[in-house]
């Protein structure tokens, strides 16, 4: 279960630190339980995040089944997608 003080307290560090792999590791070290992902925003399609930001949004991840999955089921996430935004201007 992804509780919203977790997405809270990801969204925050993500957001001073910048998206990329390098906040993976740290947020990895700060929540050994929970799975992190990172990849592009325009690389995911079919669901919602459920955190917007200016550069990145966060989607729960649900790895009950062996298999990542992206879901919009707090309760069976178990873990976050860090999907950076382009700049298209």
């Amino acid at each position: 279960m992804i509780a919203d003080e977790l997405l809270r307290s990801v969204a925050d560090r993500v957001e001073s630190a910048g998206p990329g792999e390098a906040v993976l590791a740290e947020l990895r070290g700060t929540y050994p339980g929970v799975h992190f992902s990172y990849c592009m925003d325009d690389d995911v399609g079919g669901v919602e995040p459920v955190l917007r930001k200016q550069s990145f949004n966060l989607y729960l991840v649900d790895g009950r089944d062996h298999c990542l999955k992206l879901t919009g089921d707090a309760a069976a996430a178990t873990g976050l997608l860090v999907a950076e935004l382009v700049d298209e201007a």
